[in-house]
């Protein structure tokens, strides 16, 4: 049985999927999030609340992967209120994180609401391999760039890392 993932729990209630992140949401977790919102998602959620006020930082791994997220999940030009991703209590670190990469204007944040008595349980660890991490980590960075031109100068080079780091773990062993 695969272990949990240490700092995301969830909780699905009606066509809502709950889920807290405490502590670093980075790349080792962006697969299971991922995974787990897509999951959710096929099996009919609609909406999405992510619980931040535990959050202490978010790397860019994990951002890109939540704004993918939230182009993936939402029609064009979506009111704040009907967008389907609910960013919950963010810290003001992790929201100038969000908004200096251009993309806050994905989600819905809203200040205050309380998600504490839910009956949350760990979300398990696909344990994904060096490769799948490494894919991820790219197609992240390439949304990143592909929603903010801005964020091209940052992340060109951490994208040409990843490519280059899956073409050498796909070669043919000779």
């Amino acid at each position: 049985m695969p272990s949990p993932s240490p700092n995301l729990l969830a909780t699905r209630v009606g066509d809502a999927v709950c889920v807290k992140i405490s502590g670093r949401a980075n790349f080792a977790v962006s697969v299971d999030f991922k995974r787990l919102i897509l999951e959710s998602r096929d099996k009919g959620a609609r909406r999405f609340l992510v619980e931040l006020s535990a959050c202490v930082l978010m790397d860019s791994t994990f951002l890109g992967v939540l704004a993918g997220l939230g182009t993936q999940l939402s029609a064009e030009n979506l009111p704040p209120e009907q967008r389907p991703i609910e960013l919950l209590n963010p810290t003001p670190k992790v929201a100038d994180l969000i908004d200096n990469l251009g993309v806050l204007h994905l989600f819905r944040v809203v200040q205050g609401r309380d998600l504490e008595n839910l009956c949350y349980t760990a979300v398990e660890s696909a344990n994904a391999s060096k490769l799948e991490m490494s894919k991820n980590c790219l197609a992240a960075h390439q949304v990143l760039m592909d929603l903010n031109p801005e964020n091209v100068a940052k992340f060109k080079d951490v994208a040409k890392f990843f490519a280059e780091d899956i073409a050498k773990q796909e070669a043919p062993v000779s």
